[in-house]
């Protein structure tokens, strides 16, 4: 829980503060980019909110951030309003999840509602109000997890759900061993008639990546958008099992159609189906140049 003894000296005076716990996972700063950027290798509040826009935006920072490290300093009367606005819209039916888990170093996790049955993708905090939220929502049926990385809390989903649980082989650990279905080789695996799952050996020998609709990928660690860069990118520093093998699965990836990144860490994309497939080109092209 965030102190005011805590508080980075980096924030600007007001209301909203991040102090000393954070541990640079970025959730605050692209939720709420007016609000939250990076100085001295942490989080700060460089602009308090002054819109009732930008002040929602900056609640549903605090209660994503994974290490508790936002704080206010006066106590805040909407946190029940703002907890029912989880799971987020992205668009159609697809939506953040928020609650990030510190067990995951803050990734991102998503939720497709679909009448055949609604899909959580990696794992956020088994939190409460997120929890009653997904029942609300009908449930889940698959609990897809991209990598060994962003399991979180998966058994206590399992268990209240009674949700199947996806992850390839090649990334079972101890916690993980009792998936429900676990998938090999590196074929494409059609989960559905809107759903496929793509092997993408790189990050981790096991990563998959879930394609929605030819429209939505949702994709782990394997690929994101650099605001830096500006540009699609792979982490580079963070590539745990074959730079060249995600280079061939970045390849494959190039052979299917999508207008979403959704990544668990990194910045989410949106272009048309032209631009991102020109976008993840040179993605590949600076890849290779490594």
């Amino acid at each position: 829980m965030a102190t005011l003894q805590e508080k980075r000296i980096e924030n600007v005076d007001g209301n909203f503060y991040v102090d000393s716990s954070c541990i640079d996972c970025d959730t605050c700063r692209w939720m709420a980019a007016d609000v939250f950027n990076r100085q001295s290798s942490s989080s700060a509040v460089y602009h308090q909110p002054e819109t009732r826009a930008d002040k929602l935006l900056a609640m549903q920072a605090l209660l994503s951030c994974p290490t508790a490290s936002i704080g206010t300093v006066n106590k805040p009367t909407d946190i029940k309003q703002v907890q029912q606005t989880f799971p987020l819209l992205v668009e159609d039916n697809v939506y953040h999840c928020g609650y990030h888990s510190e067990a995951s170093y803050g990734a991102a996790s998503y939720f497709i509602q679909r009448p055949e049955g609604n899909i959580l993708i990696d794992s956020p905090r088994f939190a409460p109000p997120l929890v009653k939220r997904l029942e609300n929502l009908g449930g889940i049926k698959y609990l897809y997890l991209t990598h060994q990385d962003d399991v979180a809390d998966h058994q206590k989903f399992q268990q209240h759900f009674n949700c199947q649980r996806i992850l390839h082989s090649d990334d079972i650990k101890p916690s993980t061993q009792e998936v429900e279905i676990q998938l090999s080789g590196t074929d494409t695996v059609e989960l559905t008639p809107d759903i496929l799952i793509i092997p993408v050996p790189g990050h981790s020998k096991g990563h998959t990546v879930l394609l929605y609709k030819n429209k939505f990928l949702f994709t782990g660690d394997h690929l994101a958008w650099s605001p830096y860069l500006e540009n699609l990118y792979a982490f580079r520093r963070f590539c745990w099992y074959s730079w060249s093998e995600q280079i061939k699965s970045m390849e494959k990836l190039a052979n299917y159609s999508f207008e979403w990144v959704l990544p668990g860490h990194g910045r989410r994309y949106h272009g048309d189906v032209d631009t991102t497939k020109k976008q993840l080109q040179q993605c590949i092209n600076w890849m290779k140049q490594q």
